[in-house]
């Protein structure tokens, strides 16, 4: 008796032949979303290798105008689309030539609500690989147990004893349990993998979040907040246009 996977294939039932067909979609499903997540987070982690000290640099220097400049112009990068959203809440404010605690206070919390949607974003996907990799297993043992039945409603079915009576379908039962961890365990390592990605893109976002608030409250009380502000977005003088929204 030949027990070759096409063989096998050949050889099982039509419920058998749906698991497998489930579980192959569910394995495509996954690895598709892995792909995609990677590549994501590659993207989004040279941006932000890129944008970080630049930003970081224009912060030191007051030069804010660069700084928004600089963040609308990194698409893909985590960090630049949450210090992008707070610098456009701030920008108005900036304007004027004083920062107060309300103004940083308004800062902080656009920060936050950015930085909750840039997470969410991050994790979009997630929730599939964790599915996969927890009900895949199951999924096999189900068509193992019913391919277990059919083996030995067969037996006594013929009147047969004995392993060789039912070893074909014992090895078409077994089949789908294996193909079930095939496709769990690679998923369950992405996950995992995608998770502690996650964990460190929100970090980064929170460091340099944090850097740009330490910035805010830094010019509220001194000449920070109104001269060096003022200069960034009104160099001619208080009196002139602002040359930002030229």
């Amino acid at each position: 008796m030949s027990l070759s996977l096409l063989d096998l294939w050949k050889t099982m039932g039509l419920f058998a032949k749906g698991i497998v067909v489930v579980l192959f979609i569910m394995s495509l499903w996954s690895l598709t979303i892995a792909i995609q997540k990677w590549w994501a987070l590659r993207a989004a982690r040279r941006e932000t290798m890129k944008f970080t000290p630049e930003f970081s640099q224009f912060l030191e220097e007051d030069n804010i105008t660069e700084a928004i400049k600089l963040a609308e112009g990194y698409k893909k990068s985590h960090v630049a689309r949450v210090l992008g959203g707070a610098l456009g809440e701030v920008k108005p404010l900036i304007q004027d030539g004083s920062v107060t605690v309300a103004d940083i206070n308004s800062a902080e919390r656009a920060v936050e609500r950015n930085m909750l949607l840039e997470v969410t974003d991050l994790k979009r996907g997630s929730g599939v690989l964790a599915t996969v990799g927890s009900t895949a297993p199951f999924v096999g043992l189900l068509g193992t147990t019913m391919g277990i039945v059919n083996a030995f409603t067969a037996m006594a079915a013929t009147g047969s004893g004995g392993l060789a009576s039912i070893g074909s379908g014992i090895a078409e039962a077994l089949i789908t349990t294996a193909f079930g961890l095939i496709v769990a365990i690679p998923a369950v390592w992405a996950y995992n993998y995608f998770q502690t990605k996650v964990d460190n893109l929100s970090a980064e976002m929170t460091y340099v979040s944090k850097e740009f608030i330490d910035y805010l409250i830094k010019g509220v009380s001194g000449e920070f907040g109104r001269s060096r502000f003022t200069r960034e977005f009104n160099p001619q003088g208080p009196g002139n246009s602002n040359p930002i929204s030229k």
